[in-house]
């Protein structure tokens, strides 16, 4: 699959650079390639502290403990959406840290640790080969998570210049519920029409 990716990726770039060639705006191309680039490493920067204060917190909270008092919130709802998981397990535990992050919209510090869970899932596979209904639902919340606060996108807007970076709370909350709906939905769905 990454092959394939790979290559329609590649398909993708050098047809771009074919038509600007043929149509006489190669230059512009460039130009605007090398500023993309260049805003893409300063954006990265200005984040850097951002996501290092996110992950520092994250870091304190649990080593005080936060985590699991944030676990033991959850856990009516994970044991429902993960039932063939330890509710105590490792794996558990990183989906807690997961959800946690993506809550607060910190979608780079989530992925760490869907990663981790991801890991954690698979040791206990049965067939490795395949994903589990775990891995699968998790790959659902991961990828259209509710977001309470959606902290990088706010950062982002104070640092491109926005006089009210957070008046996207609501609407983002509103999106990533719905989406959050419709994946699990689908994944309870597909679940059981598996099964039958």
């Amino acid at each position: 699959m990454r092959a394939v990716i790979s290559w329609l990726w590649a398909l993708m770039l050098l047809g771009a650079v074919a038509y600007a060639a043929a149509t006489g705006h190669a230059g512009a191309v460039a130009a605007e390639s090398a500023k993309a680039a260049q805003n893409a490493v300063t954006t990265a920067f200005e984040l850097l502290g951002v996501m290092a204060l996110w992950l520092g917190l994250t870091r304190i909270a649990r080593e005080a403990g936060a985590v699991d008092a944030l676990a033991r919130l959850m856990r009516p709802a994970t044991r429902r959406l993960f039932p063939s998981l330890d509710p105590d397990g490792e794996a558990m535990r990183w989906i807690h840290l997961n959800l946690a992050a993506n809550l607060l919209g910190l979608g780079s510090a989530a992925t760490p640790f869907g990663l981790r869970a991801m890991e954690a899932m698979q040791r206990d596979n049965p067939m490795p080969e395949r994903a589990t209904e775990a891995m699968c639902t998790l790959l659902a919340m991961n990828t259209t998570s509710i977001t309470l606060l959606p902290s990088t996108m706010i950062a982002l807007r104070a640092l491109y210049g926005s006089t009210r970076p957070g008046e996207v709370v609501v609407t983002t909350l509103v999106a990533t519920a719905a989406a959050s709906t419709v994946a699990l939905t689908l994944d309870a769905l597909l679940r059981a029409l598996a099964r039958r």
